[in-house]
């Protein structure tokens, strides 16, 4: 069966819905709808030179997708990434070694040095990658907790002195205190990828204004007025609910607050009617695992980051 590669089309949401079913496919744990993947595409900031890749059969199926871009924002040139899935039920075709080969002749004519790509810690998508070149080095665990049997954690019924949660959506008027967060708690996540989170209107593109982010959802903990921690939330509009990131700032870690503020999350979700949750952490990072053991989250799966050094064109 013929494959062929292409680019997403912008503007056409049947071809973002097609994309869409893809990645939900081979990442069920992952919170992805048509609109997300066209936003993603259409706030990208220009200099990641992002392209969405679809492998196409001749009768006009879409039975791939790849994300694939430069880190413009790492502070060290020449990094870059790409995230290639193929739908379980159409592999075989070639069709995830004709991504990866665009992707890559993409990256090198942009200056890519390193390329990196997140895989499945499952025996087919890591043979594949290490056939083509890439080495492993650290490793991401995806987290589910069945939001509708299970037994949360009860708030407190008097908050600690000066604590107050508030809704993201409270700071729809002026969210810089959100960014200045999100840069702080982001910056002491573990990554392969230094990155200069500086660009507040970029944040303002890609992250406040995304289809996915649930500013109802999303709880802020503010200590005497000032933003202390934040339990951020991505929703399918369905049943599905997701932390896209829970951060304490560094003056005011050891006291409780993104537990707090993710128990509050939590219960405002089941009471919107979300039945199913899902995070993800890096395997290294100890306290928020722990967190989320606490709720009693469940590991559902792993990914791999694989590494790969391109020759530039």
């Amino acid at each position: 069966m013929t494959v062929t590669i292409r680019d997403l089309r912008p503007g056409d949401p049947s071809d973002a819905g097609s994309a869409a079913r893809v990645r939900r496919a081979v990442l069920p744990f992952m919170i992805i709808t048509a609109e997300s993947v066209a936003f993603e595409l259409s706030s990208v900031h220009p200099a990641k030179h992002h392209r969405t890749l679809v492998a196409e059969t001749a009768d006009g199926r879409v039975i791939g997708t790849a994300q694939v871009g430069i880190a413009h924002d790492s502070p060290e040139p020449g990094q870059s990434y790409v995230n290639a899935y193929v739908d379980p039920a159409h592999r075989g075709l070639g069709a995830g070694a004709l991504l990866l080969r665009t992707a890559e002749e993409h990256l090198a004519a942009r200056g890519a040095v390193d390329v990196y790509a997140w895989v499945l810690d499952e025996p087919a998508p890591r043979a594949f990658a290490e056939r083509r070149g890439y080495l492993p080095s650290r490793s991401a665990h995806f987290l589910r907790l069945d939001l509708a049997a299970a037994t949360l954690p009860e708030l407190p019924r008097d908050l600690p002195a000066g604590v107050e949660l508030r809704p993201g959506s409270a700071f729809a008027a002026d969210p810089r205190p959100l960014f200045e967060a999100d840069a702080e708690t982001t910056s002491d996540e573990p990554s392969d990828v230094t990155a200069e989170f500086d660009d507040y209107e970029d944040w303002l593109a890609h992250t406040w204004n995304s289809p996915t982010l649930d500013k109802e959802l999303t709880t802020v903990a503010l200590v005497d007025g000032v933003v202390a921690s934040f339990a951020a939330a991505q929703t399918d509009g369905a049943t599905r609910y997701a932390s896209a990131m829970t951060g304490t700032l560094r003056a005011f870690r050891g006291r409780g607050l993104a537990k707090l503020a993710k128990t509050a999350s939590l219960h405002r979700a089941r009471a919107a009617g979300y039945t199913e949750a899902f995070t993800g952490n890096d395997a290294g990072n100890g306290p928020m695992l722990a967190i989320n053991e606490w709720f009693g989250y469940e590991i559902c799966a792993t990914e791999t980051r694989y590494t790969k050094k391109l020759e530039t064109l």
